[in-house]
């Protein structure tokens, strides 16, 4: 994607099902768990490069034994940075202790982060938070082993400050006001209270408090604690947790909002937030990996059993779309046909606006994730081509001449790599973004792909706020002196912000909103800009189920060829010399192509939680009040 936007995270849980002695007769090692979470991690760090967190629970140890570990770092390559610690513990050990070598019940005892239990967390820093106190797992201790609490997420929550505020009424004093906190505080809140519960029914029938310890962690009720604790959350998410005994969970939103899979076999239990990490890593089919249910619930306890259970009421789904077209990795194979789709059905566009000359038309993309929408859109030119051929080769009949022959079936798409990108130079320039003649030199064009005068296709994931467009590609792919310049986006225009664990979280950062925000001047309807701002701060302080999105007006007056087209003169550079045309993906093309995932709000404002719409009407109050802020 031509503009970089960040992922909130990934997730990856390992239950081991065996003791960790199998795995050293079987695999040569105990530390399979460890080497597995590593591959995990390094296969999802396409959803978060700043941060990395890595916890683990040994299980049934001796009082006095360390039996929680934790390592988080925010190093510029934090997923190797931990493994290299966890590798150094475990080598400065055998270093030390030669005996610990072959003898896995040893090595369980006295090295940390060896355990049945295991989980993993890559992030992005969103919105400046990128310091050690904001990467997950997050950690809540206790003295009594039931009431440890581990949490990571991929989510964002709508209601923070009305979870804060439960939290404060409970007696609580949550140390911030932050989703992640304030989300573990409330399931730990109510983890307390089972245990607490639990302990004073066990007591009654006659045990003492160390007999009470294995029966609490046999009786609770994970499910029932997740059900109090969800209860008023509003967001997206894909939670996972362990408690310190070794029960774990993983908690799916009600709308299916963020990803999250599983496999089991007998000798494991995995999820994760991308089904072809699991695929993988373990070497098990399509068919065997499977999704949490939306509203549900994966939850493995100490015993091994595993369960997926219903913990709230189901809404319609609405799976991330965007997760599809740019943020999840390729190398899925429903995402995989997805992309190809994608870059299928927006071939009829791209041939209005080539006026259907492809003999002197070149087709790229921009690197990287776009390839796929390319071999798509690339395979459709080809299959129109092999029609146009058919006909004109019925038309000349028997009498067709093998010139004649050769000069029809010569015309084929004309494929190049016309833009490659400098990542090192990117690195380093971003740190000032001032220096716009950097800037405009991070991708660099294959001199002679193109020859003067014809027309140039290159088709991006998507485009949100188009910066790099005209700073840095359209200036330099003008320099092969094409007659048009035609940028394809294989998603819609996003115009809505998402609030869900995606970082938009500002209007007047997409280059959708400032063209209709131009169509509005241009139209003189600046009037009605100001309509939707009062109406939207009228119902500020209403509940969130009574609010609705009148940002949907900002666009209504205007189609979204006026739209795209205005997107084309404001990206275009002042010295630019061929025609620049932009050209989006309809929202009926993207859930014909993506029809299990039709979560669409970035495109459409159809949010599918209340506090969506709320978010995005204080987005727009944010953008009139002039204020530089996030709107959640």
């Amino acid at each position: 994607m031509s503009d970089a936007i960040k992922h909130e995270c990934g997730i990856s849980l390992i239950r081991l099902l065996k003791p960790l002695d199998f795995y050293k007769k079987k695999y040569g090692s105990a530390f399979y768990g460890v080497n597995k979470m590593y591959l995990m991690m390094e296969k999802q760090h396409n959803r978060g490069q700043d941060g990395a967190g890595f916890a683990s629970i040994k299980l049934d140890v001796a009082p006095g034994q360390r039996y929680m570990s934790r390592v988080r770092s925010v190093a510029s390559q934090p997923i190797q940075d931990i493994f290299a610690q966890i590798n150094e513990r475990i080598n400065t050990a055998f270093k030390e202790h030669p005996e610990y070598i072959e003898d896995a019940e040893a090595q369980k005892k006295y090295i940390p982060y060896i355990g049945e239990v295991l989980l993993g967390h890559v992030r992005y820093g969103t919105f400046g938070k990128n310091s050690i106190e904001n990467v997950h797992p997050f950690l809540r201790q206790n003295n009594w082993m039931h009431r440890n609490l581990i949490v990571a997420g991929n989510f964002n929550m709508t209601n923070v400050t009305e979870l804060f505020d439960n939290l404060v009424q409970l007696g609580q004093h949550p140390k911030e006001l932050a989703d992640t906190v304030t989300v573990m505080e409330k399931i730990g809140h109510f983890l307390d209270d089972a245990v607490a519960k639990l302990y004073k029914e066990i007591k009654k029938e006659g045990y003492n408090k160390m007999q009470a310890s294995p029966l609490i962690a046999e009786r609770l009720k994970v499910a029932k604690i997740l059900k109090k604790a969800a209860k008023n959350w509003d967001g997206g998410y894909a939670m996972a947790g362990l408690l310190g005994h070794g029960d774990a969970f993983v908690l799916r939103d009600p709308s299916g909002i963020r990803p999250a899979y599983w496999y089991q076999d007998d000798e494991v239990v995995v999820v994760a937030s991308e089904r072809a990490a699991i695929q993988t890593v373990f070497n098990v089919k399509y068919e065997e990996v499977k999704e949490v249910d939306p509203a549900h619930a994966l939850i493995i306890k100490k015993n091994g059993t595993v369960t997926l259970e219903k913990i709230m009421e189901p809404l319609e789904r609405k799976a991330c779309s965007f997760e599809r077209i740019y943020f999840s990795r390729g190398s899925d194979q429903e995402i995989y046909l997805e992309r190809k789709q994608l870059g299928k059905l927006i071939f009829p566009k791209i041939l209005t606006a080539i006026d259907h000359d492809i003999k002197n038309t070149v087709f790229s993309y921009i690197p990287n994730t776009a390839e796929t929408s390319f071999l798509g859109m690339v395979k459709e030119a080809q299959n129109y081509l092999n029609k146009k051929k058919e006909d004109q080769i019925l038309a000349k009949g028997s009498g067709i001449t093998s010139t004649e022959l050769h000069e029809i079936l010569e015309i084929r798409p004309r494929i190049e790599k016309v833009a490659i990108k400098d990542a090192k130079l990117r690195t380093f320039i971003t740190q000032d973004s001032s220096r716009d003649d950097l800037v405009a030199h991070v991708y660099d064009i294959s001199y002679g792909s193109v020859n003067e005068n014809d027309n140039l296709v290159i088709i991006d994931d998507s485009i949100v706020r188009g910066t790099t467009l005209k700073n840095s590609i359209l200036g330099i792919l003008d320099r092969l002196a094409p007659k048009k310049i035609i940028v394809v986006s294989s998603a819609p225009q996003i115009r809505y912000p998402d609030c869900y664990g995606i970082d938009m979280a500002k209007l007047e950062d997409f280059i959708a909103f400032k063209a209709a925000l131009e169509l509005h001047k241009e139209h003189n309807s600046l009037g009605l800009v100001e309509e939707i701002y009062k109406k939207c701060k009228d119902q500020f302080h209403k509940k969130d189920l009574e609010i609705i999105n009148y940002v949907k007006e900002f666009y209504a007056p205007f189609t979204a060829d006026q739209i795209s087209q205005k997107i084309g003169e404001l990206l275009s550079p002042a010295d630019i010399k061929a025609e620049v045309t932009i050209i989006y993906q309809s929202i009926e093309n993207l859930h014909h192509a993506c029809p299990k995932n039709l979560g669409d709000w970035y495109f459409t404002g159809n949010y599918p939680t209340p506090g969506g719409n709320k978010v995005v009407n204080k987005a727009f109050i944010n953008f009139y009040e002039g204020k530089n802020e996030r709107a959640y």
